[in-house]
């Protein structure tokens, strides 16, 4: 008797659902997988180039480690990650896997988050530097930066990020709100000109301003704010070179360790007694330490590169509590000068502030 018609397609649909549930299982997922990334002494090399080299001016020599931490991300902006990789993420209490919206915006290219990130390392630098010189009350020297050019916008392939701002139609700037009032005193289609310092050269370049777009992209028509696409910050500096030797590296967060490492190369002895001492923290001008992401990946990869003492953000705690490495004492710091404290008592033996 032959088989039932039912009985004898049944292998196949099953072999196509295995098929099928093998794709699903390598579709990307909206999800990001931090883990520990590699440490970076902030007084030491990368490779034969100083990560910090201050020229111009007395130095001391420094001893141990300052180091600044970093997360690997695995899943970017709009890769996500295969089941695979989210499940050892989850089974891994060394990793954190979390939605993707969480970090990147879902409007937000590889390139777009690519160059924030770089721009807020770049503005990391110059705030470290305005901070330290607080802090060693040395003068700071300020100037009009383009920190980012948008895609499509009218400043494209005339303003470039790093182009010192000197004048717009002939009016000095001062300040990034000078720039802005200056853009948006004319008619929008206003040719305006701008004369910046790029890389030590002076330019003029004219960029004819447009109707502002929204959020949305299309144009604000009541409004008609005139736009021309570029974000402007003050730019710090001391009155000597100091220049950064780490590439491939983005955000914010090593600002406040940037800041400790030049303090010690321009202060006698060495501030870390020998000692491995890692860190992470936003930094401003004005020395305030600034909450930071992935902080418990921080700690372990701080931990695992030999770090005694970690200075971290006070407005990090919650996420501190609990998650300390064994052997590894936690600074809880909320200004610059407060991290310079916490290793001073660390060295001498006394006891430092920590999250509670």
């Amino acid at each position: 008797m032959a088989a039932p018609m039912r009985s004898k397609f049944k292998p196949t649909i099953t072999g196509v659902l295995l098929i099928l549930l093998g794709i699903a299982m390598f579709l990307p997922i909206p999800y990001v997988l931090t883990t520990p990334g590699p440490v970076f002494n902030t007084i030491g090399e990368v490779g034969d180039t100083e990560l910090i080299s201050i020229s111009g001016t007395q130095t001391f020599p420094t001893q141990g480690e300052l180091n600044m931490t970093t997360v690997r991300e695995t899943g970017g902006p709009q890769e996500g990650l295969d089941i695979f990789q989210a499940v050892w993420g989850w089974l891994d209490p060394n990793s954190r896997v979390v939605p993707r919206a969480y970090i990147y915006p879902e409007d937000q290219t590889e390139a777009e988050t690519a160059a924030r990130s770089a721009e807020a390392f770049s503005t990391s630098q110059s705030y470290a530097i305005a901070a330290a010189m607080k802090y060693l009350n040395k003068p700071v020297l300020e100037s009009i930066v383009i920190t980012s050019v948008g895609l499509g916008t009218p400043a494209l392939d005339k303003l470039r990020a790093g182009d010192e701002i000197i004048s717009v139609d002939a009016a000095a700037m001062t300040s990034p709100e000078e720039v802005v009032a200056a853009v948006r005193a004319k008619p929008t289609g206003t040719d305006l000109v701008f004369v910046v310092n790029r890389k030590g050269t002076q330019l003029t370049q004219v960029v004819t301003s447009i109707p502002k777009p929204d959020d949305a992209g299309t144009v604000e028509d009541e409004s008609k704010i005139p736009f021309i696409g570029i974000g402007i910050d003050v730019s710090y500096s001391a009155t000597f070179p100091i220049d950064f030797g780490v590439s491939g590296v983005g955000g914010p967060s090593a600002g406040s360790m940037f800041a400790v490492g030049i303090i010690d190369k321009l202060t006698p002895g060495a501030l870390t007694d020998g000692k491995v001492i890692a860190g992470t923290g936003t930094i401003d001008p004005m020395g305030r330490v600034g909450e930071i992401g992935g902080i418990q990946q921080k700690l372990i990869g701080a931990k695992k590169a030999g770090a005694v003492l970690f200075l971290a953000p006070q407005s990090n705690c919650e996420d501190v509590i609990g998650h300390i490495p064994v052997g590894l004492t936690v600074a809880s710091v909320a200004t610059l000068a407060e991290a310079i404290k916490a290793i001073e008592a660390f060295n001498a033996g006394a006891q430092v502030k920590t999250c509670s």
